[in-house]
């Protein structure tokens, strides 16, 4: 049996994947992994579910680097962990950083109870993951795991829908009203809304008219299904979002941002083909310093052209990568769309290009395309 099959044998029973689909453009954006509990390894068990949720989220990171996928990690984590101390955020940053990953490749969706006494502590991880550059998101979105002012506190990155309020808002009216409220809510908090377990595509359907652009379920990828494998997008015969109620200059960059595909500063070329062979979703690749700041951006277009070349392979297949990147167009999160498309619109030859956009100290959060601030400004 060759490493693969014997890879393709363990994984599924250890770990599942999940597709986060891009609505506007049916490219999976990113992966969440789950990871069932694994057993000790050796000495006596100690009952501590701080800990063994720690072990399940960097078994999950494990996993999916053995799959070797690209695409940005969405692991979830218990609020009641990481309120546990320092101690315990210490070790799965440790973890975590052992897979591989860059913490602006991971997304931490935290849920679970979130009890008044422990708020302060909860606080304090939520803001030490900040400042290591993980993306934090919550999840639990309009059940009573999620308390709202937390949303407000936490400058979240991605608020994660109830699955079973995500389910059937399609069919209750009553439903619906409360989930285009929170989808508006999380617009006007410049973050994105995530809606997971979708099961039948009329549920996908109801949810992109409401505004919400990242899904997952069944109802786009098999349970089975690993990074690479197609994912299923309804088609939405031709209707199109109504229009949200805006404010001010209207929506906020930060709406429209994707997670990025990123690698060192110091990628090879052959590095970055070898990302954008594997990820046909992606239209970019950003090339980030020791820091998370973007220092390059790679077109995935032109990328594509200079080494399909004569020779192009063998020129610059082992040479860096920046010398075919161009500069970064970064943009702050919060500045509003309509500013971010004058912006790109100022260089002629980079029109379409992807923005990045930054958080205040300059550290990549995701990409903007351009494409997609065009069809949002043109309602």
């Amino acid at each position: 049996m060759s490493s693969t099959d014997t890879l393709d044998a363990l994984v599924p029973a250890r770990a599942v994947f999940h597709p986060v689909v891009d609505l506007g453009t049916g490219a999976v954006v990113a992966v969440e992994a789950h990871a069932a509990p694994s057993g000790p390894s050796g000495g006596p068990v100690r009952p501590d579910p701080a800990s063994g949720d720690v072990r399940r989220a960097v078994a999950a990171a494990r996993a999916a680097a053995e799959l070797g996928t690209p695409l940005p990690l969405q692991i979830g984590l218990r609020a009641e962990s990481l309120a546990s101390g320092a101690d315990l955020l210490g070790e799965l940053h440790r973890g975590l950083g052992e897979t591989g990953r860059r913490p602006q490749e991971i997304i931490l969706c935290v849920g679970g109870g979130f009890p008044p006494a422990r708020r302060p502590a909860l606080a304090a991880a939520l803001s030490a993951l900040r400042r290591a550059g993980y993306l934090v998101g919550l999840s639990g979105l309009g059940s009573a795991h999620t308390p709202l002012d937390l949303l407000v506190d936490g400058a979240s990155y991605l608020l994660k829908l109830d699955p079973g309020l995500a389910r059937t808002a399609d069919g209750d009216p009553r439903r619906a009203a409360l989930v285009a409220s929170l989808v508006e809510l999380a617009h006007r908090l410049e973050t994105r809304v995530l809606a997971p377990g979708m099961t039948t595509h009329d549920q996908v359907l109801h949810l992109r008219e409401t505004g919400v652009r990242l899904v997952q379920g069944p109802a786009l990828a098999p349970p089975d299904w690993r990074p690479g494998m197609p994912v299923s997008i309804p088609v939405t015969g031709g209707r199109e979002a109504p229009a949200r109620p805006g404010a001010g200059l209207g929506p906020r960059v930060s709406e429209f941002t994707l997670p990025a595909v990123t690698l060192p500063r110091t990628a090879t070329a052959g590095e970055v083909l070898t990302v954008l062979n594997a990820e046909t979703g992606a239209t970019s690749v950003v090339l980030v310093d020791e820091r998370q700041r973007p220092s390059f951006t790679v077109d995935r277009t032109r990328f594509l052209l200079q080494l399909s070349g004569a020779y192009g392979h063998a020129l610059h297949a082992r040479r860096p990568a920046a010398r075919l990147a161009d500069p970064p167009r970064p943009v702050p999160r919060t500045v509003p769309a309509i500013a971010a498309l004058r912006a790109a619109g100022a260089e002629d030859e980079r029109v379409y290009d992807d923005l990045v956009v930054v958080d205040e100290v300059g550290r990549c959060l995701g990409i903007v395309r351009v494409a997609d601030l065009i069809r949002a400004m043109s309602r």
